[in-house]
């Protein structure tokens, strides 16, 4: 199935089917921290990508394969507002399963209302806000030309005042870039009146697309989210449950196996255990988490048993 993965352990949304709209890496973005490598189509075009009617299909397969997911999650592996299609697959999807859809989105074309009104019909959709000062904005999540930081913010107010849905936002933190004071100042001060439901921190757990991208320190992430306010929470790790099938450890016991023979790309691990590649990145951060490989930076990422110290 080439759009649809899954169900994979969320660490916010539990168990997640996941729905890929675009292209592998294909974004307005090309974030420092991303887990899946530097963007290789940068656009604010959008296209229909994918037949809807393909992955609708797929999903109504899966979801009779599988356990029932606690969300079928619009993702995968690049900006999903830039399929054309978004809003007739989430309204097929809601004719389809009473399972509740969920979008995670970069929030950058939130500007643009046909995209505010195909979000509409979302149970939950989460967008992100990194920063709120302009050259932190382009270091950490270094956008098209064409996007302004500004635009963006009105475009996300715009959605958050018409929405009628969950509404979460996530803040990605790397250290030295967005956790100054000032740039915390200038984010408590574009969040404090905007309606939504949670504000999620989150660091980098996973390996970045570049190497300077650093994660805070647990105390640091307290401190902010202190000052961020009672909506706050530092997202932690899985806390599912865990089907009883196995095949999670199995798939993980692949991967090491793999490893044991050689040093392989996230691409590479995808291709040759026949897994979608936002999929392999779940067990990645799993294995990276439990100190069984790590990553090593060369012009790409690349996974490896980890060596004892």
């Amino acid at each position: 199935m080439s759009h649809v993965f899954g169900p994979v352990p969320s660490r916010r949304l539990g168990w997640s089917l996941g729905v890929d709209l675009v292209p592998f890496k294909t974004c307005s973005y090309d974030c420092i921290y991303c887990q899946l490598g530097r963007t290789t189509v940068h656009t604010i075009q959008r296209r229909d990508y994918v037949s809807v009617a393909d992955v609708l299909q797929e999903v109504e397969t899966k979801l009779k394969e599988n356990p029932q997911p606690d969300y079928v999650t619009i993702s995968g592996s690049g900006e999903p507002t830039l399929n054309a299609g978004l809003g007739r697959v989430i309204q097929g999807l809601k004719r389809l399963t009473s399972v509740p859809v969920a979008i995670l989105t970069n929030g950058s074309l939130l500007y643009d209302q046909n995209i505010r009104e195909d979000l509409a019909a979302a149970d939950l959709v989460i967008p992100s806000l990194d920063a709120a000062t302009i050259p932190a904005f382009e270091q950490i999540n270094r956008p098209c030309s064409q996007l302004g930081l500004e635009r963006i913010i009105e475009g996300l107010q715009d959605f958050a005042n018409m929405f009628r849905g969950r509404l979460w936002i996530e803040v990605m933190l790397a250290r030295g870039l967005n956790d100054k004071e000032e740039e915390i100042t200038a984010l408590t001060a574009v969040l404090k009146d905007l309606p939504v439901e949670k504000i999620q921190l989150n660091t980098v757990t996973r390996p970045p697309a570049e190497a300077f991208a650093r994660p805070l320190e647990q105390e640091q992430m307290e401190r902010i989210a202190a000052r961020l306010g009672q909506r706050a929470e530092i997202i932690g790790h899985f806390a599912g449950k865990v089907y009883g099938h196995g095949s999670q450890q199995d798939i993980e016991k692949e991967i090491v196996t793999l490893l044991s023979r050689r040093p392989c790309t996230l691409t590479e691990i995808a291709s040759l255990t026949g897994l979608h590649k936002t999929e392999v990145t779940k067990y990645i951060g799993r294995l990276v988490d439990g100190g069984l490989i790590q990553p090593v930076y060369q012009e790409e990422v690349y996974y490896r048993l980890k060596t004892a110290s």
